[in-house]
């Protein structure tokens, strides 16, 4: 049996694995770092669709079906989906997976999506109501850009504390089939809220929630950051990873040696004038997809956490004076040694 651990993780006695995965991204994506590590670089943003919205859910069902295929399973063979997006009512999700009919769970997370996926399809498999499960993310510069801030055709001037969201699809299939990578437990975060309002400033909105989470994981497992190889959060670019250092060394941890931020590493900040970094579900998606699996698969780790971050805002608490609150969740992915 898994067992439940500290306040709110959970260890898996009988651990999934990682059966599968894959990254889909745009071009500006592609230019970036990472460019040669994602599976697929699509250079037309609309993807042969007619609105932001459509295309997202076309880069959705394209990584699905990806690592589907990674997976050496057919569509038919996923017992359950779960999978999430930035739009309201998760328009991509919806209109993305619909063709594959594969009973669904539509998640909100914001940013942290790939990370609540993951946790619960985890707990899907390892529990037995599953033998393959799907775990997915979503973003898009267009549709998100259009929801919480301009249109892309106002050309608005963006602070050095925004971020870029990332357009693109992460997909993974969790399975009892032995893979490279397995996920041998969670931390589930809570809602954290210290009262930011500034939709520009995602990062410091999202850290303390980073913070909290990663803080209780050390705490159930009576673990500290020199166990891990890499402790990766979602989005929190260069102002929010600065906070959550600091916000851990106040509570008696440094992760300084072995953090790393997903937004940090998918552009070039200079060069692509991301600013800060990127953001958006797909962005710890589609780095997981990649350069951290690809880590994991070598051996050059063998145990990291991989702690995505959202902003959980809407158009309604915005517009209405509302704080922005965060929420993190963690995932604790080894590499199964041969």
């Amino acid at each position: 049996m898994s067992q439940m651990r500290g306040k709110s993780s959970i260890v898996f006695e009988k651990a999934p694995y990682l059966l599968g995965w894959s990254s889909i991204v745009a071009q500006k994506e592609g230019e970036g770092p990472l460019g040669d590590l994602f599976d697929e670089v699509i250079e037309d943003p609309f993807f042969g669709e007619e609105t932001w919205e459509m295309a997202e859910g076309h880069f959705m069902r394209q990584a699905a079906m990806l690592a589907i295929k990674k997976a050496g399973l057919a569509k038919e063979e996923i017992r359950y989906a779960f999978a999430g997006d930035l739009l309201e009512q998760n328009t991509a999700t919806s209109y993305g997976l619909k063709e594959l009919e594969i009973p669904l769970f539509g998640l909100f997370g914001a940013c942290s999506t790939a990370g609540e996926s993951l946790s619960l399809a985890s707990m899907m498999v390892a529990a037995g109501y599953a033998t393959h499960a799907l775990a997915t993310a979503s973003s898009h510069i267009g549709s998100a850009e259009k929801q919480f801030r301009f249109p892309l055709e106002y050309g608005n001037q963006r602070p050095q504390s925004a971020t870029w969201t990332v357009t693109g699809s992460g997909a993974f299939i969790v399975s009892r089939e032995k893979g490279p990578v397995k996920i041998t437990g969670i931390t589930t975060g809570k809602i954290v809220d210290y009262g930011m309002k500034d939709p520009m400033n995602m990062g410091a909105c999202m850290a303390p929630a980073a913070a909290q989470v990663i803080y209780q994981h050390f705490q159930d497992y009576g673990k500290e950051p020199k166990d891990y190889d890499a402790i990766y959060t979602g989005d929190l670019g260069e102002v929010g990873k600065d906070i959550l250092i600091r916000l851990l060394k106040e509570n008696g941890y440094d992760i300084s040696e072995v953090h790393g931020d997903c937004g940090l590493e998918i552009y070039e900040n200079e060069t692509q004038d991301t600013h800060s970094g990127g953001s958006g579900c797909a962005c710890s998606a589609v780095v997981l997809a990649s350069m951290l699996m690809r880590r994991l698969i070598s051996g050059y780790w063998k145990k990291i956490l991989f702690v995505p971050t959202g902003a959980l805002m809407s158009k309604t608490s915005f517009n209405e004076g509302e704080s922005v609150c965060g929420i993190a969740h963690a995932v604790l992915l080894e590499r199964e040694e041969a």
